[in-house]
């Protein structure tokens, strides 16, 4: 074998190795990513099935409802133009409460339920995630003094 044969099977190799590594650092990539959804896009349908993902609005004023013999908590999420029932097994943050924007991490079942992993509160009075106050703004239900409160 001559000196310029070994020198394109060394480069061959090489490139395969780099594009499996590339294969597989992308697909693990694509798995772990964890896109937002608001209430009015999983009620046209635009939600994975399967796939977790987070849902973001305003939890519903006297939608809260919590188990007395566990952790297990159900509300109601709203982007003010529809609605999903979350249900919850866990400690909230201590900042949950009804009216607030909220980020939960989770699955949706197939009788239009999501089932949360993790409920992230906001961490103050003038804080609205980003994703939430876009969902909001989106639907019209956004006002002025709010849009000035959400994070950058």
């Amino acid at each position: 074998m001559t000196s310029r044969k070994k020198r394109i099977l060394i480069v061959s190799f090489i490139l395969i190795g780099i594009s499996i590594a590339a294969t597989l650092i992308l697909t693990a990539f694509e798995e772990n990513l964890m896109y937002f959804y608001s209430p009015t896009e999983i009620a046209n349908g635009e939600a994975p099935k399967v796939r977790a993902f987070r849902i973001g609005g305003l939890v519903l004023t006297n939608s809260v409802k919590r188990n007395p013999n566990d952790l297990k908590v159900t509300f109601v999420l709203t982007d003010t133009v529809n609605e999903i029932k979350v249900i919850y097994d866990g400690i909230l943050p201590d900042l949950f409460r009804e009216g607030q924007g909220i980020v939960a991490n989770g699955k949706m079942k197939p009788d239009n339920v999501f089932v949360a992993d993790e409920v992230l509160a906001k961490h103050d009075e003038n804080y609205m995630p980003p994703e939430v106050a876009k969902a909001l703004e989106d639907a019209g239900a956004l006002n002025p003094y709010q849009e000035n409160k959400v994070a950058k």
